[in-house]
């Protein structure tokens, strides 16, 4: 793949940074993250509060990289914006809009030049072109990097997936545009159905991969039920509720659920257990210490928040706002090279948040007993 790269200058000095999150549909648990007793206070209480209520920002956790001296102070802070999942999706948008914006103020108290929108609240300020311009301060939605470590979890999982047919729903997406776009140079499966509500901007992202020749074939949907003929589901909507359930897929699928909040149907664990759900977009990150309950396992990150750390890192001074390109996620690549030692790598698979096992590859047909 031939990209202009736009390296970091050798020497660029690594800067300070700020993560963005805010309570997933059950609002009470994350809240409870922050502080225990929060997790009290019922789900309904929250969400009237949190629109009534002239709620800060909260401080959810501290980050330090483990080859910096300890008296430099956090590398970086995840912050939490005071806003519910279903409420960013349903409120007043300029409303949602100022409570990001006073996240970003609050990040920039603490020293943050690097700001990394996380979940929502990329989506709710139209991938962080609504929000206003900041001097000293370079933002990023973290999709590129997401889309980078999806490609490398779909091309885990196909092998053991039941055939060779990936349906990738929220494909005209941030995240989705670009991981079809990475596909296109390195094509997986022999069977792609692009799924997202908008038919012209399908057809669009369809077309735009006929001049690669990938010998793939292309479908478009703009209905759910296109899942159910698929052996591998991508899931990168901004939905806030669980889209997938046992009904829509095929025995011995595979679904990798990319989301935040997640798409996927807890029941299908006892419904379906022919069919494994992967959490995708999670990294390694094992020399970097997070002081905070961030909702993953100790030395776990979502790839969003790696690409807030990577650019932090490298000390980049361009935004990475809009849609993903496939240049800036080949960028982040090599970044993640460049500080391996600290991690960055794809994460071994967690299921609906417990450790499983990368599946193993289906085994191949025995022609001979069969004829």
């Amino acid at each position: 793949m031939s990209v202009d790269l736009h390296p970091v200058p050798p020497g660029q000095p690594a800067k300070k940074f700020a993560f963005l999150a805010h309570p997933r549909a059950d609002v009470a648990a994350d809240m409870g993250r922050v502080w225990r007793p929060l997790g009290r206070i019922p789900s309904s209480a929250w969400d009237w509060g949190l629109r009534r209520l002239p709620v800060p920002p909260q401080l959810l956790a501290t980050i330090r990289r483990h080859d910096t001296a300890p008296q430099a102070g956090p590398d970086g802070w995840m912050l939490v914006v005071p806003v519910g999942a279903r409420q960013l999706l349903t409120e007043d948008r300029r409303w949602a809009i100022d409570k990001v914006e006073q996240s970003i103020d609050r990040a920039q108290q603490l020293g943050a030049e690097i700001v990394g929108l996380g979940a929502l609240t990329a989506p709710v300020t139209g991938a962080g072109r609504l929000l206003r311009p900041r001097a000293g301060v370079t933002m990023t939605t973290g999709n590129a990097f997401t889309a980078y470590l999806t490609v490398e979890a779909l091309r885990r999982l196909l092998p053991a997936a039941p055939g060779s047919h990936i349906a990738i729903v929220g494909a005209t997406g941030s995240v989705g545009s670009c991981v079809v776009r990475l596909l296109a140079d390195e094509p997986l499966g022999a069977t792609l159905t692009l799924i997202a509500r908008g038919e012209r901007r399908l057809t669009s992202l369809a077309s735009s991969l006929a001049p690669h020749d990938t010998g793939v074939e292309v479908r478009t949907s703009t209905s759910l039920d296109a899942v159910r003929d698929a052996d591998l589901v991508l899931l990168l909507t901004s939905a806030a509720d669980a889209l997938i359930g046992s009904a829509q897929l095929k025995r011995g699928a595979v679904v990798l659920d990319d989301t935040q909040p997640r798409n996927t149907d807890p029941r299908l664990l006892t419904e379906r257990p022919d069919v494994l759900v992967i959490d995708g977009g999670v990294a390694a990150i094992p020399g970097i210490d997070v002081r905070g309950d961030i909702g993953l396992p100790r030395g776990l990150a979502y790839a969003c928040l790696c690409e807030t750390m990577l650019m932090a890192f490298s000390g980049h001074t361009e935004s990475a706002l809009g849609e993903a390109s496939v240049d800036h996620a080949i960028r982040m690549r090599d970044a993640a090279r460049r500080f391996a030692h600290l991690g960055f790598t794809l994460a071994e698979p967690l299921s609906f948040g417990r450790p499983v096992s990368w599946p193993e590859p289906l085994p191949e047909p025995d022609l001979a007993a069969a004829a």
